[in-house]
This record gives structure tokens, sequence and C-alpha cells, in this order.
């Protein structure tokens, strides 16, 4: 049984599926008491913690939705908002590791698997623009330089980043910088003609407009199913 905690854009299809399956068995288990698996390592971490576990479905759903599938069986385990397991069975930048060899010769996810942190960070700074406005200062220039790459710390740092709901203030700004990379009025200097959709609707224009357009940036961006797994 698998529960990723990176991103599920790092998934491949099948891989994206899996998880899907296995998150819902879990789930099974622990609002049903069903004793089969209820002793792996993967439910046990999980036990308390069905707020997070409804997240990361939201966040599954987000993007099966990209890629053309239909969720049809929502999650509805609560707990206490917020409340994440503190253990991993995998590190981050292990399970990225995972990852990279269980792929060779298959197909890829949809976000290329990260050769470095600066590569990492351009993947997930928009996710943590909606966040954490200081930490994204912060990273930006720490990873243009000529700083160590830590990799694991940083891979670790955005996996439990992402895990808390954008604010209102750094959503909008990240929806405003994502516009204007697929707002054909942005061009020549000319400022995006934002509408005044809600954050849902403007963040799934933005995923339908960079499909049409492949705009590469955003492709490969976190953001693009994170940021509406948060949305009502």
């Amino acid at each position: 049984m698998r529960v990723w905690d990176i991103h599920p854009g790092y998934l491949n299809r099948l891989s994206l599926l899996a998880e899907h399956r296995e998150l819902h068995g879990i789930v099974a288990i622990i609002s049903q008491d069903k004793k089969g698996y209820s002793r792996h390592p993967e439910t046990r971490r999980w036990v308390g913690h069905g707020w997070a576990l409804a997240q990361r479905h939201r966040l599954l759903a987000c993007e099966m939705a990209l890629r053309g599938f239909t969720d049809r069986s929502p999650v509805g385990l609560t707990g206490p908002a917020g409340s994440w397991p503190t253990t991993y069975l995998d590190a981050p930048a292990a399970q990225f590791a995972r990852l990279a060899e269980k792929y060779q010769d298959k197909e890829p996810g949809r976000l290329p698997l990260p050769q470095n942190a600066q590569q990492l960070w351009a993947q997930h700074k928009y996710s943590v623009m909606a966040r954490d406005p200081n930490l994204y200062r912060q990273l930006g220039p720490q990873l243009a330089g000529d700083a160590p790459d830590d990799f694991a710390g940083l891979a670790q740092l955005l996996t439990e980043t992402l895990r808390r709901p954008p604010s209102p203030g750094g959503l909008q700004n990240a929806v405003q910088h994502m516009w204007g990379y697929v707002n054909a009025a942005s061009a020549g200097g000319i400022p995006p003609d934002l509408p005044t959709w809600s954050p849902a609707d403007m963040l799934r224009e933005i995923q339908k407009r960079a499909r049409a357009g492949q705009v590469s940036y955003l492709l490969t961006s976190t953001a693009l199913s994170d940021l509406l797994a948060w949305q009502p």
C-alpha cells in the first residue's frame, strides 16, 4: 500500500490511479474497522488524520481531472483540520528517487522528476507563493545563487508547505502571476485582463488555456492542480 507525500503530478497515470485506489482502501480500513492491512505502516500512519486523507484525495482528484479522469468517490473522513502524519515511510527526497528507479523506460508523470533543487523549486514556486510570501521571497534568491544544493531539505520543506491551505491574498497573487502566462493580452506589456471569476473558475480557465497553448512553465507547475484542491 502506498499513499505518496510528494505532489501527485510526479506520478504517472498508472501510479496516480493506484494511489487513488489504495487511499480508498485505507479509508475503508479506518472508517469500517476492517482488519486487512490494518497493521500496515502506511495505514497506521494515517490513523487519526482523516481530514488529511480527505485533502490528499481532493488533490488526487484534481490531478486526475487535469489528465482527463473523473473521480466519483469522495472521501468523507473528518478529523482535526491541518493535522497530517508526522512520519514518512520514505522521506520526500527518497520518494523522488524511488519514482526515478520505478519509471526507468516507463511513462513519466505530468511533472518531470526534478534533477536538482532549482528545478524542484521552479515546479513548486506558485504553490509556495499562494501560502507563504516570505518563504517565496527567501527561497527564490537563495536557489538562484551558489548556495549548496540541499535537495533533501528542500523536498521536505516544500512537501510540508503544500499541506497548508493558501491564504486569500497569496492565492490571488499566485493566480495573477499564472494568468499572465496564459492571457494573450499580457503580451507586449499590456496588463492582464483579470475576469471577476471565483478562484476555482480562474484556475480551471488557466488549466484550459495552459493546455491549449502548451504553456510548459505552467504545465510543469504543482500549482496547476494543487491550488484547485483547496477551493470549495
